[in-house]
């Protein structure tokens, strides 16, 4: 969604994204999280993510984890770590 004045829809994306991944249900008009309606309509299911910072930030925890995605700033480790002092996959010449 693109809102005048405001840009994209945050909380418009993220409800989009969790009703994809089951985190949030729809059933008819209804918005669903945790067995709790947070809204009829997805206007309101919006207004109510904007108004529940908290919450939101709890379903897009989730939805960032279903993508194997980290929250922003934190720190993952990779798999591998290259040995100090090398770069990975690439050899040093001696001149």
């Amino acid at each position: 969604d693109i809102i005048f004045g405001e840009g994209s829809s945050r909380e418009g994306d993220l409800l989009d994204l969790a009703v994809g991944q089951n985190i949030v249900d729809k059933s008819g008009a209804w918005y669903s999280y945790n067995g709790e309606r947070i809204g009829q309509g997805r206007e309101n299911s919006k207004l109510f993510l904007k108004e529940h910072p908290e919450l939101a930030a709890d379903i897009e925890r989730k939805v960032r984890l279903g993508f194997g995605l980290g929250m922003p700033g934190e720190v993952r480790e990779t798999e591998e770590a290259a040995p100090a002092g090398k770069s990975a996959g690439k050899e040093q010449k001696s001149a």
